[in-house]
């Protein structure tokens, strides 16, 4: 049992996600107005018709927000940077150029610093996006398009910091770079080019043909060979696991520590069992030239361990297995 003070807690921290999700819910519900639609239409192309960059611009909590707004368009195939309103009132507004998009965050509408720097951006030819929660707020009138992120109630008890208002502007924010994303045809290949680092890099720059077992460590046994000399092929290679092929090294079936141990639960005579009869057929297979995150999605969506690599006539190629691609920190 929790006691009172705790359950305050817990209460609190429900009505907190409760709050948020209902802001969300109101923003969702504004895509059914065909106002709102057009606004959000014309955002969008707005942004595609983009020749520079799309410049994203607010502050104190809206700063923070449109900062991530900013690297996520730039990492889905949106050059897009952060430019800090009070800063390009002293000299970093020679960043934005003619072919600029200019998108202000504010949820009054009403913040200085960017309506200093607003009627500038116009002047020079920029278009501007402006995200607001007022409709009639001064930077809403003077954009070029208006995105209204109005929500009833902030999820702070004292229905004043920023919390809810700052939530459904991220999710604005999300929109507009999936959409953007879409229009563009942005690939995984593109996105690996702009995430070459840590782990989520490895998994989208490296290609099976790069990490799998080849050659002899692959372990391999023919369909007519005993079922002692399959159990030696997955104990010497430690896979885990044994392709089954035919003279012809074309696959045939697996044969993994799964399959020993229900094997074992039928019989222990061991002698007297075809490796033909025991086998999992029709495992599996992947193509070396596949990226190294697709062959993950397919071993997590099959709930399997292994993956046979073959080439176009099914031929065993290679071997790729999970805690391999784990122990070199590929996933």
């Amino acid at each position: 049992m929790i006691d009172k003070v705790n359950e305050h807690y817990i209460r609190l921290a429900k009505d907190t996600l409760e709050i948020e999700n209902q802001g969300i819910h109101q923003l969702l519900d504004k895509f059914s107005d065909a106002t709102f639609q057009q606004s959000f239409t014309k955002a969008i192309s707005l942004l595609l018709e983009c020749n520079g960059r799309i410049v994203v611009s607010g502050i104190g909590k809206s700063g923070h927000i449109a900062n991530k707004i900013a690297a996520t368009f730039a990492s889905t195939g949106s050059p897009a940077f952060f430019v800090h309103p009070a800063e390009a009132s002293h000299g970093d507004l020679g960043m934005v150029q003619q072919a600029d998009v200019f998108l202000a965050l504010s949820y009054s509408g009403e913040t200085a610093e960017l309506l200093t720097i607003v009627p500038l951006v116009k002047r020079m030819g920029a278009k501007l996006i402006a995200m607001t929660g007022n409709p009639h707020s001064k930077l809403a009138e003077l954009a070029d398009v208006h995105l209204d992120v109005s929500v009833s109630k902030e999820a702070c008890p004292l229905n004043l910091a920023p919390t809810t208002s700052t939530t459904v502007s991220l999710v604005m924010g999300d929109a507009l770079a999936v959409v953007l994303l879409d229009a563009k045809n942005f690939s995984a290949d593109d996105f690996a080019r702009s995430h070459p680092g840590g782990s989520l890099g490895k998994r989208l720059l490296t290609y099976v043909k790069d990490v799998m077992r080849s050659g002899d460590d692959v372990p391999k046994t023919s369909i007519h060979a005993p079922l002692k000399e399959a159990l030696l092929e997955i104990s010497k290679k430690r896979l885990g696991m044994t392709v089954i092929v035919d003279e012809s090294n074309h696959v045939l079936g697996i044969f993994t520590d799964g399959d020993l141990r229900r094997l074992l639960e039928k019989t222990l005579d061991l002698e007297s069992v075809q490796l033909k009869d025991v086998i999992t057929k029709n495992p599996k297979t992947t193509s070396k030239n596949i990226l190294v995150a697709q062959a993950v999605e397919m071993m997590e969506r099959f709930r399997i361990n292994h993956l046979i690599v073959v080439d176009e006539n099914g031929h065993v190629e290679g071997a790729l297995n999970l805690h391999d691609l784990l122990a070199s920190k590929i996933i």
